[in-house]
């Protein structure tokens, strides 16, 4: 039989510094090294003198990281003696091998074990092991991306009173956004989350030293704000921008397969927007940002016009997602701005920024304008007034119906306009979730859900508290993954 060249150097090196020793051999996945593992792997090495691992190579169905990583780990435990990455298939390898006994875990011994009959002939034995305590690597890994504690989910009842409507009444709204049809206009991000093993303070230097676990990708910006709307009902079509790489490729696949309709236009000048956070205990440790900051080129945004003008009449709103990465230069948006005005279509927008580049009162006439308070004093150049004076500000500057001012933790002022002598109302609502383990999308999830809820005819107040309910959803499980309908609806039964 052909073996792999790794199978090859791993029988060649093991012969050579095993001679006359007892061979014992395991293989396995290896996600993550758990004390599992590890009382499995002591117990097979008291067994003989030699401990052989093979650690499967990608094409296992249980893989989840890389398998160079997966060795590392196998391989700074001092107990095994070789480590390799198994091409081939265990039982082959094995009959080559020759070794006394394979360790395999204690839930196999009740199952067949293809390797018992080679075994058998090279007069070796299988032995179980228990690691007297079950772990699942990829339930793990897994547990902090997926979970989402509904119990710290806490449901102002007052506010509600305040403004007149119950639960019924937001049960009803949700239920009229799958009728709606969506565009979403902005820059596309990647979300990567690099989660590490924390393994100390660097010797040489005051430096953090981690070991990456595993890496999981997301998409994220305007991205995100599509599959969202998607995801709670809507048809959606989606415009951006995207580099002329894999990253793109994987936003554009994503979307897809989220539902949306995604209409990219690839520029060459620069690559898809990847933000990488590094983790460990779940904590960030390290934000790296891959992207470029220029606007789009004038054939770009000729070509982007013309294909949201070919839907904007089938269109009932409009989001602006802008990040300040290129996607949006003002002389588009005030095209798009004033096409949506002429066929009247509903607009709201978001320009997020960490610095003084982004400015949300260039987006004129919308309905609802979602900044956060830094945001919000860089538009209107005041760091110092109160934040309904600043409110008030922003919403001339920006001739804006609505502003809601998004306060992190502290939850969200709503700045509205009435019905009455056209006067102006101001409220706040806490953060609905107590316990949020990441917060990165939280502004994304308001706006969309809150803009949609306008868009159905809910008032401002309903739709601020929707949106704080899906943000509440959202910062309760890692990364940014879509809302859905089902989820918000559970919620509001709870």
């Amino acid at each position: 039989m052909a073996f792999h060249a790794e199978s090859i150097n791993a029988l060649n090196h093991v012969r050579e510094k095993a001679k006359n020793k007892r061979i014992i051999f395991v293989s396995g996945n290896f996600n993550i090294i758990h004390p599992g593992h590890l009382r499995l792997l002591r117990f097979a090495k008291e067994c003989g003198d030699y401990l052989v691992v093979g650690v499967l190579d990608g094409r296992s169905d249980e893989a989840v990281i890389q398998a160079t990583l997966r060795l590392e780990g196998i391989q700074a435990i001092s107990w095994v003696d070789y480590g390799f990455i198994l091409h081939d298939s265990p039982v082959s390898f094995i009959e080559e091998l020759r070794p006394v006994f394979v360790v395999k875990g204690k839930e196999h011994e009740d199952r067949y074990n293809p390797e018992a009959d080679v075994l058998a002939k090279v007069g070796g034995k299988i032995l179980f092991s228990s690691g007297d305590i079950s772990f699942s690597s990829i339930d793990l890994m897994k547990r902090e991306w997926n979970e989402l504690n509904l119990s710290t989910i806490k449901k102002p009842v007052d506010f509600m009173k305040r403004h007149k409507f119950d639960f019924k009444k937001l049960f009803d709204i949700f239920l009229d956004m799958k009728n709606l049809r969506v565009c979403v206009i902005g820059d596309v991000i990647v979300d990567e989350y690099i989660t590490c093993d924390a393994l100390g303070m660097s010797q040489e230097d005051p430096t953090i030293v981690v070991t990456p676990i595993v890496q999981e990708k997301f998409v994220g910006g305007a991205g995100i704000v599509a599959a969202h709307a998607y995801g709670l009902g809507a048809s959606v079509n989606f415009f951006s921008i995207a580099g002329m790489d894999e990253i793109g490729i994987f936003a554009r696949d994503n979307l897809k397969g989220y539902g949306v309709n995604v209409h990219f236009y690839e520029d060459e000048s620069r690559p898809t927007t990847l933000k990488q956070r590094y983790r460990a205990g779940q904590k960030t440790l390290l934000r790296v940002s891959h992207l470029r900051q220029h606007a789009i080129n004038a054939e770009i945004r000729k070509k982007m016009f013309q294909d949201i003008c070919d839907i904007i009449s089938e269109t009932d709103i409009l989001i602006f997602a802008d990040f300040n990465y290129g996607c949006l230069p003002q002389s588009l948006v005030d095209i798009i701005v004033d096409e949506c005005g002429r066929q009247g279509v509903i607009m709201v927008a978001d320009s997020q920024s960490s610095s003084q580049i982004g400015d949300v009162s260039r987006f004129k006439g919308m309905a609802l304008i979602t900044p956060t308070e830094k945001e919000a004093r860089f538009a209107v150049h005041d760091f110092e007034s109160g934040l309904v004076v600043l409110a008030e500000k922003l919403r001339q500057k920006a001739l804006t119906k609505n502003v809601v001012i998004t306060l992190a933790e502290e939850g969200v002022l709503i700045h509205a306009e009435t019905d009455v002598n056209d006067e102006w109302l101001t409220d706040r609502l806490p953060a609905f979730n107590v316990a949020p383990k990441d917060v990165s999308g939280a502004g994304d999830s308001f706006l969309t859900c809150a803009s949609m809820a306008l868009a159905v005819g809910a008032d401002i107040w309903q739709g601020s508290y929707m949106g704080s309910l899906a943000a509440a959803c959202q910062v309760g499980s890692l990364g940014n993954t879509p809302l859905t309908l089902a989820e918000l609806i559970s919620e509001i039964n709870a």
